[in-house]
């Protein structure tokens, strides 16, 4: 079931007036007051706030050291860099110490789309503009181009249906799958979940697809595994325990599947052999874990928004109408190209 954030977001994309409209008609209870998306005037130097989720796993150690690289040491901006620990509230703490600072931009990523939206709007009544990365909000309660200016990121979704589409080709559409599922309410977890799920039962994005439903797939068990790797191991014995009939395994990120790798391996079972295992990030070690043929494959989901978020927010300086989209193109590894990006990753 394709969730109503997301039917928002591709709504949004291709909705004129009145459907934009209408996605401000649901945000009522919130602050439904069409204020003008605050302006970034041109200048030497600005002051950069970056309120990150966490620095729990390689990914999200690589986002914040993309952030600095673009903003500290190759512009010489000032970067407010705050850490949430993996907990929405102090993030949203941390937000409220980045506006009392009064950066000339905020530039995040949201842990949840719904507790974090409403921040949103007050940043944007604050006077400041925002950047979402990597993560986006409820449409429902903010807007791009209305609230914020923009979302850059992947295509979560495809994420999830490249994923789908390679297991179901290397397990011949025949498997009993444990899914290892994101931070809950986190965009990304939502939406791969989402992909991966609607491609199994025949359909992408509302359309049916041109292979149809793979009945032999069945997911046998789901839980989060907090995108981290010992989270992702511990999940996996549970389940393991649970489900020893297992053949394949879908995690929502690298971390959990090397997580799970470990687990299998300690249940004494071949991960890449008996239990056939997909992800999604691009990371170093899933590309090392492809070359020894534990892990399939992994679809990339780029952590360097560092320049990409310089390039989009100066577009706006410029006064450029910044598409409510900024979407991230992402590359797939399998056996056949993984040893080539060994080591270029993160």
């Amino acid at each position: 079931m394709m969730s109503s954030r997301m039917t928002t977001r591709r709504t949004l994309l291709k909705a004129g007036a009145a459907g934009t409209a209408l996605v401000v008609a649901g945000r009522a209870g919130f602050n439904s007051s069409l204020a003008q998306l605050p302006t970034l005037e041109k200048k030497d130097s600005y002051v950069v706030g970056f309120a990150q989720t966490d620095s729990a796993n390689p990914w999200r150690l690589a986002e914040t050291a993309s952030m600095k690289q673009q903003f500290e040491e190759e512009l010489g901006w000032t970067l407010i860099a705050t850490d949430a620990n993996a907990d929405t509230a102090k993030q949203l703490a941390d937000l409220d110490s980045i506006i009392a600072q009064q950066p000339d931009i905020i530039i995040f990523p949201p842990r949840e789309s719904q507790a974090l939206a409403p921040k949103v709007l007050e940043i944007r009544d604050a006077g400041i503009p925002v950047i979402l990365i990597d993560r986006d909000v409820d449409h429902s309660i903010a807007v791009p181009g209305e609230d914020y200016i923009t979302f850059i990121g992947s295509d979560f979704v495809d994420q999830g249906r490249r994923a789908a589409e390679w297991l179901a080709q290397a397990t011949g559409g025949t498997a009993k799958i444990i899914q290892l599922e994101g931070t809950t309410g986190a965009d990304p977890a939502i939406d791969r979940k989402t992909g991966f799920e609607d491609y199994i039962a025949g359909t992408f994005k509302g359309t049916p697809t041109a292979d149809g439903a793979y009945p032999g797939m069945e997911i046998i068990a789901s839980q989060s595994g907090n995108f981290t790797r010992d989270e992702g191991r511990q999940v996996m014995e549970t389940l393991l325990q649970a489900n020893p009939d297992v053949t394949a395994v879908y995690a929502h990120n690298d971390e959990m599947a090397i997580g799970a790798i470990a687990a299998l391996e300690a249940a004494g079972r071949t991960p890449g052999e008996d239990v056939i295992l997909v992800s999604i990030d691009g990371q170093n070690n899933a590309l090392d874990a492809i070359v020894e043929g534990k892990l399939g494959a992994t679809v990339e989901s780029s952590p360097f928004f560092g320049p990409i978020s310089y390039e989009t927010m100066m577009r706006f300086v410029d006064g450029e109408e910044i598409e409510p989209w900024v979407k991230v193109e992402d590359r797939f590894f399998d056996i056949n190209n993984a040893a080539e990006f060994q080591g270029q990753q993160f």
